[in-house]
């Protein structure tokens, strides 16, 4: 799937420089971002239906995530990756490192810890958790749980070859002005699906890693006390 628009649009409400303890008192403030089928952004909008239809003992696979925030010395950036091209689920697209949570793992945030450090090798002991954000339930039978990391620079990138490509970094401001987001929608196995996409030059950033980047500027804009634009509603592709 190819980026719509590759227009790159300035923060409306930039963050600029912070500090780490300004970014974690912000993701423990009261937000009202709920998750499951929510109408603030926190699922893929497919969750609902899943829910509802899913037999009683069924239940959601747990996976998480880290929102790493890199505080560089012009602004913080955030880490993403993107898959190989040979991998069997999600292949080439672009996302936050992580993944299922295993049995022998005692919390999400050690999920996403782990699978950072084999996905990217940066150094854990270098990492430090600060919070996190509502977990976001796809449509594809996960419950995500994602934590934010910061870290402060240098960072040196050791990307696992069997599963990411390369290791990049995006501008948080960016990825957090409204303006930026995008809800498409296009025709998949017989009906049409909405997701949501945040191009970044001639990166795609789409589906949950949106989704999750959407309810993150939700969470920031009600502490910091900023109403929230919901995403730019985009025309149906239908190839």
């Amino acid at each position: 799937m190819l980026p719509k628009d590759n227009a790159r649009v300035a923060a409306s409400f930039p963050i600029g420089r912070i500090g780490r303890a300004t970014l974690a008192s912000w993701l423990a403030a009261p937000h009202g971002v709920g998750q499951n089928s929510d109408a603030g952004f926190s699922d893929d909008g497919d969750s609902g239906t899943l829910l509802n239809q899913a037999a009683p003992q069924k239940t959601l696979r747990a996976a998480a995530v880290l929102i790493l925030v890199i505080n560089r010395p012009d602004a913080p950036t955030v880490l993403f990756t993107q898959r190989t091209a040979h991998l069997t689920d999600h292949a080439g697209q672009i996302s936050f490192p992580g993944g299922r949570v295993e049995e022998h793992d005692p919390s999400a945030e050690h999920t996403a810890l782990r699978e950072t450090v084999e996905e990217t090798g940066v150094d854990e002991l270098r990492i430090a958790l600060i919070g996190s954000i509502p977990r976001y339930t796809t449509g594809t039978g996960y419950l995500i749980t994602p934590v934010v990391g910061w870290m402060e620079p240098p960072v040196a990138y050791r990307p696992d070859p069997t599963e990411v490509e390369e290791c990049f970094e995006v501008p948080l401001d960016f990825l957090i002005a409204p303006e930026n987001h995008r809800l498409e929608s296009a025709m998949y196995k017989g009906r049409m699906r909405q997701y949501y996409a945040i191009p970044y030059g001639h990166r795609y950033i789409w589906g949950a890693t949106a989704g999750m980047l959407v309810t993150f500027t939700r969470v920031l804009s009600n502490a910091r006390g900023m109403s929230f634009q919901p995403p730019v509603k985009m025309a149906p592709d239908s190839g």
